[in-house]
């Protein structure tokens, strides 16, 4: 076959800054995804992006190349309106949990593709799964057919999705070049607009255990989003959040369940609810459903039915009991005073090296492991008293967490108390296209 393009001049233009055409973003997209781009052509031609950027027609036509390297999910046939929730994870960022089965409860439908948890993030599949026999794989046909009887859906993304992306997100991750505004989104978006949602809300995580450090990255990636998503179709907006501190008391995958499971029963921690209803509120004003309040459904049990029997449909059993570290040890005050500190990234490595998270994909995480915070920001804590309990199968896991903790925030440690704490907003910014 003759190829429409060379790979090193689509590399060579954007080496030297110029903007690549339409069909040369279609043709290397496509060829890269075939074979007849290399990874390590690739691989040049996303240092050069990283390098010198590319304009929003560029990132709207990468993104656009890399859905249609596959398949397009269709809902049109639902009796209820499509909406998701993509968030670009965190530390006890447990929000799918909860918020799918609330905004099903209130109306609407969601399909909510997730995955697996890298590094200090922990991932919604793994959370599940710590759920005796719930499966995370399910086929189209039967995406919709639950998405009608339950009106929720929290699955594994098929690999017919923009599988452009996959490949070029694995040679990202391993090739420095994750770091690009324009390929962060196009990677996001790629799957999210494939997926066929009608309605879709981003929630931005800002802070130390984000991605995105500070508020002015965040909303350029916001704004990117938003605007790729609206360009396609698909009614898009975006809240920016706090990520300096872990959200909610709960870190890891088991732990986390049972936290989400007490929100939806009425309880759990303020900083989770409010923004589980922040999300649920965006999503059911962006679909046009504006008749039933969500914190109501949280409220009345209609939200814990409608979790009860998303995770039903799926082989799970939501009675059962979760699964239980074997070890656990105590992190104590060193004296009276507030937390004025608690540091969402020193944290969340703590978390990952008790097991909680993997440092490869192909790593089992335990299903018990992580941390619970008996205290959050800005609360008393009296010398020697609990701050948080680690969880863990392994014992000698507790050191190198233990040393996480103290490594965090340049040596200064992840806890600090203090005499007061600094106030916490959880919404930071909304962006929209209208």
């Amino acid at each position: 076959m003759t190829e429409a393009y060379d790979a090193v001049d689509v590399i060579v233009t954007k080496r030297d800054g110029g903007a690549l055409s339409d069909a040369q973003i279609d043709w290397v997209v496509d060829a890269y995804t075939r074979g007849a781009v290399a990874d390590y052509q690739m691989a040049s031609l996303a240092m050069a992006i990283v390098q010198r950027g590319m304009t929003m027609r560029e990132t709207a036509r990468w993104t656009r190349a890399m859905i249609n390297t596959g398949e397009r999910l269709d809902f049109s046939g639902l009796s209820r309106p499509t909406a998701d929730k993509h968030s670009t994870g965190g530390v006890g960022d447990k929000i799918t949990l909860p918020l799918a089965p609330l905004v099903a409860s209130c109306g609407l439908a969601i399909p909510q593709l997730s995955g697996r948890g890298l590094g200090h993030t922990g991932g919604t599949l793994d959370k599940l799964e710590s759920i005796p026999g719930w499966q995370a794989d399910r086929t189209t046909a039967q995406m919709i057919s639950q998405l009608e009887d339950v009106g929720a859906v929290i699955c594994a993304a098929g690999s017919g999705l923009a599988p452009a992306d996959k490949k070029l997100y694995a040679l990202r991750d391993v090739t420095g070049t994750v770091e690009s505004i324009p390929l962060i989104a196009s990677s996001i978006m790629s799957k999210k607009i494939a997926e066929g949602t009608g309605v879709l809300v981003l929630d931005v995580k800002v802070g130390s255990g984000a991605f995105m450090k500070d508020l002015a990255g965040a909303r350029d990636l916001a704004r990117t989003m938003v605007a790729l998503g609206s360009d396609a179709g698909v009614v898009t907006s975006a809240l920016l959040t706090d990520m300096s501190t872990p959200l909610g008391r709960a870190v890891g995958n088991a732990l986390e369940v049972a936290e989400s499971v007490e929100v939806l029963a009425g309880g759990g921690p303020a900083d989770v609810v409010e923004l589980t209803l922040a999300l649920a509120r965006e999503m059911l004003d962006r679909a046009g459903l504006t008749g039933k309040d969500p914190a109501a459904a949280l409220q009345d049990g209609t939200a814990m039915d409608a979790w009860r029997a998303m995770i039903s449909a799926q082989g799970g059993d939501p009675g059962a009991p979760l699964p239980k570290a074997r070890h656990s040890q105590d992190v104590t005050a060193p004296s009276d005073g507030v937390v004025s500190r608690m540091d969402a990234l020193g944290v969340g490595v703590a978390a990952w090296r008790l097991g909680a998270g993997r440092a490869r994909k192909e790593d089992e995480v335990q299903k018990g492991a992580g941390i619970y915070l008996h205290k959050q920001l800005g609360e008393t804590v009296k010398a020697g008293e609990p701050i948080m309990t680690l969880y863990s199968d392994d014992e000698p896991r507790f050191a190198r967490a233990h040393a996480a903790l103290g490594e965090a925030c340049g040596g200064a440690g992840a806890i600090a108390i203090d005499a007061e704490a600094p106030g916490r907003a959880i919404i930071l910014d909304r962006v929209s296209s209208a």
